[in-house]
C-alpha cells in the first residue's frame, strides 16, 4: 500500500498495490502493520457497509466526539464517490479546513479518517457501495454532524445533493467547542 498524506494530519489517501497475472489481481485492504509502518496504526475493530442506489446521494458529515472519537478507512467497492473530510480538531493548524477524494471501486483507493474529523460523500453515479472500517467499535446514541453545505467549511462538491436525509440536512450550523 501506498499512503499520501494530505493537507489535514492524519488525513490520508491509501493506494492499493495490486499484483497482476492471468487470473486477475490481487491486493491488500487493510494489514495493521503496513499502517504502522507508514505512522498510522489503525486495527479496525467493525466493518459495515453502505449502499446508495442514486446519483447524488450525500452521507454526511458525519464523526463521534470524545470520548467516543472514531478513526475510518472509507473506501468504495462499487461505483464513485466524492469523499470529504473536515478537521473539527479545535487545537488543529487545519481546524475548519476539508480535504476531499474521489474514490472509485476501480481504483480501489481508500481515505484514512482520523479522530475528530467529520467525514462524508456524495455518490458521483448510481449503484455506489462503500465499505467502513472503524476503529474502535461504534457507539449508538453518540453520534454528532456538521452540515454539509456549512459557509464554515465552504466545501467545493462537485454537484448538488439529490438525495440526503431530514437527520443530514437539518444539522446546525458548526461552533467550534
Amino acid at each position: 500500500m501506498r499512503f499520501t498524506a494530505t493537507e489535514i494530519a492524519g488525513v490520508v489517501v491509501v493506494e492499493l498495490e495490486p499484483r497482476s497475472d492471468e487470473r486477475g489481481a490481487f491486493a491488500r485492504l487493510h494489514c495493521p502493520d503496513e499502517f504502522a509502518a507508514a505512522g498510522h496504526p489503525f486495527v479496525p475493530a467493525q466493518t459495515s457497509l453502505s449502499r446508495n442506489p442514486h446519483l447524488g446521494t450525500l452521507r454526511g458529515m458525519h464523526y463521534q466526539p470524545d470520548p467516543y472519537g472514531e478513526v475510518k478507512l472509507v473506501r468504495c467497492v462499487r461505483g464513485r464517490i466524492f469523499d470529504v473530510a473536515v478537521d473539527l480538531r479545535p487545537d488543529s493548524p487545519t481546524h475548519r479546513r476539508w480535504t476531499a477524494a474521489e474514490l472509485s471501486a476501480e481504483t480501489g483507493r481508500a481515505l484514512l479518517v482520523p479522530e475528530g474529523v467529520a467525514h462524508g460523500f456524495l455518490t458521483l453515479e448510481p449503484d455506489c457501495d462503500v465499505l467502513y472500517q472503524i476503529s474502535p467499535l461504534y457507539q449508538p446514541g453518540r453520534e454528532a454532524g456538521v452540515r454539509w453545505d456549512d459557509p464554515t467549511f465552504a466545501i467545493a462538491w462537485p454537484a448538488q445533493p439529490q438525495v440526503i436525509s431530514p437527520r443530514d440536512a437539518a444539522y446546525a450550523d458548526y461552533r467550534a467547542g
